[in-house]
């Protein structure tokens, strides 16, 4: 047994064992984005730094293996910001949004992305239970509410925005006091000013390029049918088809930006690096891949490694500040991780790598 001290307080370690093993072991929490147990370790994203105190040096905890006689910061002023900066710099590359614009200008905060891919799926049970389960004193804002959805809705710049507002009053119709009498004095309070999702950390895509905003419409396909008046279920279907889907899936399970929430990071108004907008689908697998959001982690790739040579899979294309993660060059992403998608999906710490499958979610 090796014997180390962390944060001043000695502890056995057994030898081969990394420093975040022992840390964690110690009830300290470290950080991380690109560690997973179970996969090889390669240190990437720098936020779970410690201070060597007797070499006066930082080493990536995940990747450094305890040595006898070690005295570790942890938690020290120096370390935060160090940790802190890892962050900065991740996402002085990330070009993503966390939120769709629909959902941060909604006065209640409804999740409109959601509730668009139920209706468009047939799940409309599903998206009566949601929309019951967002309604404040029983009463639903839209009824109130001039639309700030559809102002916001990307969906405009293309034809016209998406009749959220429209599928909304359709689905409330059916939920018991939902829609009140006009008489109601509720249907003369003033709207909140903003809604629940505007209070978490959302990073930001800036300026499109042409040929950007296009690019979720990849997500639209086939023959859509369009219509304002929301008459029955089959019209809301083919309405809420055509939501381009430019939120991020992960905006609940995103490690990225549970750290960014907890280190009080703000998204850097000008990228270092501009990561093109890309959605790259396979239809057959519902594997969608989409590098902005990418913060070059590497658990993607290596989480397939063990598995030999069954089927294509990601890899790291370029060097340096340029490297992406891709299918390989002579490969095509149609073909790539057949049976492998959902491990990577599930690995992935921001949403880059997530599912989609036509009318469903």
């Amino acid at each position: 047994m090796l014997k180390i001290k962390i944060d001043n307080k000695e502890y056995s370690v057994k030898d081969g064992s990394y420093l975040i093993e022992a840390i964690r072991s110690a009830g300290h929490p470290v950080p991380t984005l690109c560690h997973r147990d179970g996969i090889e370790h390669y240190s990437s994203c720098m936020v779970c730094m410690v201070k060597d105190i007797k070499k006066s040096s930082y080493i990536p905890s995940c990747s450094a293996l305890v040595q006898d006689g070690m005295e570790i910061d942890v938690s020290g002023t120096d370390v935060k910001n160090l940790r802190s900066k890892a962050l900065e710099l991740l996402f002085s590359e990330h070009r993503a949004e966390c939120e769709a614009p629909c959902r941060i200008v909604c006065p209640a905060g409804y999740n409109i992305p959601e509730f668009n891919r139920l209706i468009a799926s047939g799940d409309s049970e599903r998206a009566r239970e949601i929309t019951a389960g967002e309604l404040k004193g029983k009463t639903i804002m839209c009824i109130r509410c001039p639309g700030y959805c559809e102002n916001g809705c990307r969906r405009k710049k293309v034809d016209q925005p998406v009749a959220i507002r429209n599928m909304k009053l359709f689905i409330a119709a059916s939920v018991e006091g939902a829609i009140p009498d006009p008489s109601d004095p509720v249907m003369n309070e003033p709207l909140p000013k903003t809604g629940r999702s505007g209070r978490r950390f959302s990073s930001l895509i800036g300026k499109l390029e042409p040929g950007e905003q296009e690019e979720w419409l990849k997500e639209c396909a086939g023959e859509i049918i369009r219509s304002r008046e929301i008459s029955n279920l089959r019209v809301a279907a083919g309405e809420a088809a055509s939501c381009m889907h430019c939120d991020c899936r992960a905006a609940g399970d995103c490690r990225l930006r549970d750290l960014a929430e907890e280190f009080g990071i703000r998204d850097p108004k000008g990228k270092l690096i501009y990561s093109p907008i890309r959605k790259k689908i396979n239809f057959q697998t519902g594997l969608v891949f989409e590098n902005a959001k990418c913060i070059k982690c590497g658990l993607c790739v290596r989480v397939c490694e063990d598995d030999g040579k069954e089927e294509p899979r990601l890899c790291f294309l370029n060097r340096g500040f340029v490297s992406i993660i891709s299918e390989s060059l002579t490969g095509r992403f149609e073909d790539i991780l057949q049976k492998q998608a959902d491990k990577v999906i599930e690995v992935c710490p921001t949403g880059a790598l997530s599912r989609f499958k036509p009318g469903q979610e």
